[in-house]
């Protein structure tokens, strides 16, 4: 008995142990920004045996974000950092005979992008070109390694001089987020000779050429470029292809009015499999991509995935050629599928609550791909044997002290009894039966969906103790065309019913405390939030993104000229629609939701005027808002403190009108 009693005291001991050394895991909060890093555009070495990918990490010290190469071994045993620079590194490329890896950077204090070449096996990266004029956009090695196919911009004006000019413009499309005002420039294809260091241009003219992928011989290049009479005014895009030499004339491939992108050489070099819009109208916003395939010699294409009705995207080939691989979007879900070339025929592969991303074949005809899921940020993953083996681990430090939401799914009945997919995040070891303040948070395209993937916005929210849900309203993908282009020249509508009929499913289902519903979102999402709560009053508090609610003031304020053209019309022409569209701003007066305000002060894509005027108007009524412009910012906002500033807005503010 004294025995038995011992041993059961000592394991009681050693229990208690135990868990005071478990660590207690926390919620998530915004400095966790800082920890976050992204694995990204993994590359098979030709051999086999090493993965490179970039990682990108913030330094907090300088507040930048800074991205490295590294390498895997193929088992996953071995991992070493390639490139250590403050000044950043991108697009690795494997040389053919897989000795080098080559990257694009400005490093050394240049003020152009150059291309470096580093030995796999270590030492210092040496610059391979010195471009004088224009811009190296991208670049792919032949097959032998001989030579470098360059995609090199140029602008008409090349002079030096630091002082600034005006900016002359004569465009259709005359502006673009990030890049700026947009004036005469050309963008063509370059041989580079490895050896005697020679560029030979291969592509001249008024059209510009892209993506170049070349044959597996080595003696021709498919690319991508417009030659409609004005490409401004259309969203087209053709798969041509070229003799690898100088003086040679490239053929038209494709023939679509729409856009055909995305070409994949067939292993033996007889077919180009690549990707087609659904849609053929001028522009393209509401689509449901097409996987198809054609001869190197063009012709009629064979739409594989046409009756598929959901967007596919990232081909690449079987090992023999009897197969295509593709990944396909699919209510909530991003799911690896099997093509046949011959009739199309559909295998899912991968599937379930997550989302894959990119694919790469290995010569031995596995396939490696990124995987993510609500809790877990995209890693690198073997696809091989019909097993996947993760390969990648860069994540387990970040996740290893968090608590995370977990995410459910559920569909909600919208008052025209559309049925909608959405996502419930809850706060991490929350009672499913207590009712809890909850936050719509919703995201913008507006073609995209939300997915069981891991979302950083979502989750920081929940970290704070909120219900958070994720709407996938009519106008998203993963439904079909028909659900997506429903919404089109009639923004605003249907979205909301939508929205609101989530709403009142975690109502009405005991999920979110009706007294206590917030609502926000960043770009179309932003310009959701602002036709919400101009439409329903039950939201106390909301937070738009980069919206616009005066839809008449944007023609030619915005990047997005061909969409008023295509689906409202000329002002004009049809300045009801703009007026019918523009509602939130016009029935300001019936707003009731203190809204936060925020947006880049450089976004050409919903420009900083779209909220400067909410603002303004909600000043004037008295309606309770602030407004915050991120010095320097684009659409997205990338500096590292703003992200975190942008996450702590949101918790103060919505914890003032849902927390009291």
């Amino acid at each position: 008995m004294k025995k038995h009693l011992l041993l059961l005291s000592f394991s009681l001991l050693t229990s208690l142990g135990l868990q005071a050394q478990t660590p207690t895991k926390r919620p998530l909060k915004p400095t966790d920004v800082y920890r976050l890093k992204t694995v990204s555009d993994a590359q098979i070495s030709p051999e086999g045996n090493w993965v490179s990918y970039t990682l990108s990490a913030i330094d907090s010290a300088k507040n930048k974000r800074n991205a490295d190469i590294y390498m895997v071994s193929w088992d996953g045993k071995e991992t070493i950092q390639l490139t250590n620079s403050p000044d950043g590194e991108s697009q690795a490329r494997w040389s053919p005979d897989g000795k080098y890896l080559s990257f694009i950077s400005s490093r050394n204090g240049l003020t152009s992008s150059q291309i470096w070449l580093m030995d796999r096996r270590g030492g210092e990266g040496k610059q391979l070109t010195d471009l004088k004029k224009g811009d190296l956009n991208d670049y792919a090695w032949s097959p032998d390694g001989k030579k470098i196919a360059l995609v090199i911009k140029t602008s008409a004006d090349t002079s030096k001089s630091k002082s600034p000019k005006p900016i002359v413009i004569d465009r259709f499309q005359f502006k673009r987020d990030v890049e700026g005002y947009i004036t005469k420039s050309s963008t063509h294809l370059y041989l580079y000779d490895i050896a005697t260091k020679k560029i030979d241009t291969l592509t001249k003219g008024n059209f510009d050429e892209t993506s170049p992928v070349w044959s597996p011989d080595g003696t021709q290049i498919a690319f991508l470029s417009n030659h409609t009479a004005d490409p401004d005014k259309n969203s087209n895009t053709d798969i041509f292809v070229i003799d690898a030499k100088t003086n040679a004339t490239a053929k038209q491939i494709t023939t679509w009015t729409g856009r055909d992108y995305s070409p994949v050489w067939s292993p033996d070099g007889k077919q180009i499999a690549y990707m087609r819009t659904t849609a053929s109208e001028d522009y393209i916003m509401y689509d449901q991509s097409i996987l198809c395939t054609v001869s190197k010699d063009g012709g009629e294409p064979k739409l594989l995935s046409k009756s598929l009705d959901r967007p596919v995207s990232s081909p690449k080939w079987s090992k023999d050629g009897s197969a295509i691989l593709a990944l396909v979007s699919d209510d909530r879900i991003r799911y690896i599928a099997h093509f046949s070339p011959i009739d199309g025929k559909l295998t899912k592969l991968l599937d379930g609550e997550r989302s894959f991303g990119s694919l790469e074949r290995h010569p031995s005809g596995s396939f490696l791909t990124s995987m993510s899921n609500p809790q877990t940020p995209a890693e690198l993953y073997i696809f091989e044997n019909n097993n996947l083996r993760k390969l990648t681990k860069h994540h387990d430090e970040f996740l290893a002290p968090l608590a995370l939401a977990s995410v459910e799914g559920f569909t909600s009945k919208s008052k025209d009894g559309t049925a909608v997919s959405n996502l419930l995040y809850r706060p991490a070891n929350a009672s499913k039966t207590e009712k809890l303040p909850t936050i719509f948070f919703i995201h913008g395209g507006p073609v995209a969906q939300d997915e069981y993937s891991f979302d950083l916005s979502r989750q920081m929210l929940a970290a704070a103790g909120y219900n958070v849900v994720a709407v996938n309203y009519r106008g998203s993908n993963g439904r079909g065309l028909a659900y997506c282009k429903v919404i089109s020249g009639d923004w605003g509508n249907k979205e909301v019913l939508d929205i609101l009929g989530a709403t009142d499913y975690v109502v009405n289902n005991g999920i979110a405390d009706p007294e206590k519903l917030g609502i926000g979102g960043w770009s179309y999402g932003g310009i959701l939030t602002d036709y919400t709560i101009a439409t329903d009053t039950r939201f106390k508090v909301a937070s738009s993104g980069a919206g616009v609610a005066m839809i008449s003031s944007m023609y030619g304020a915005d990047q997005y000229i061909l969409q008023y053209e295509h689906e409202l019309g000329a002002p004009w022409k049809n300045f009801d629609k703009y007026i019918a569209l523009s509602y939130p701003f016009l029935k300001v007066e019936k707003i009731k939701t203190p809204t936060q305000f925020m947006v880049g002060e450089s976004d050409f894509n919903v420009p900083a005027i779209g909220s400067e005027q909410m603002y303004q108007a909600f000043k004037s009524v008295g309606i309770p808002t602030e407004l915050i412009i991120y010095p320097g910012q684009f659409h997205g906002i990338t500096n590292p403190s703003f992200q975190i500033d942008r996450f702590e807005r949101y918790l103060k503010w919505f914890g003032k009108y849902l927390k009291k």
